[in-house]
């Protein structure tokens, strides 16, 4: 029979290195950035299906506006949208939204696409460019 001393002392901290509680620095890029300051939109993707799951996570995921597979869509980061998106995690992907070019304008907004990345961009539209006459 084991003593419960002797148990105890193998599980001490001091028989395990400290790595194991330090934080990782990439641990917050990894899981969405800084806990002090959290992203404000998530980027949500279905990425399983619901077929055999039950009626509350189909009804949850046609809410949530996740009907087609690999399809990301916008949702705030906000208590009740986050209390759904937990019922469901298991079926979805969720990202931060990224900006990498900052917040589009006005004439840009209409040519932004999402990235599979959570990534926001915009293709940059050529102008025409006005044709000069030639004197000769």
């Amino acid at each position: 029979m084991v003593s419960p001393a002797w148990v105890r002392c193998l599980f001490t901290r001091s028989k395990i290195p400290d790595s194991v509680f330090q934080p990782r620095p990439g641990d917050h890029e990894k899981y969405g950035g800084d806990p002090e300051q959290p992203h404000q939109i998530h980027v949500v993707t279905r990425i399983k299906s619901v077929i055999g799951r039950p009626y509350w996570e189909k009804k949850i995921i046609r809410d949530l506006g996740l009907d087609k597979a690999h399809r990301p869509r916008l949702h705030k980061n906000i208590p009740s949208v986050n209390s759904r998106l937990k019922v469901v995690k298991h079926l979805i992907r969720i990202q931060p939204l990224k900006l990498p070019y900052g917040l589009p304008t006005e004439e840009e907004v209409s040519s932004t696409f999402l990235t599979a990345k959570g990534e926001l961009v915009f293709k940059k539209r050529l102008k025409p460019v006005e044709q000069k006459e030639i004197k000769s």
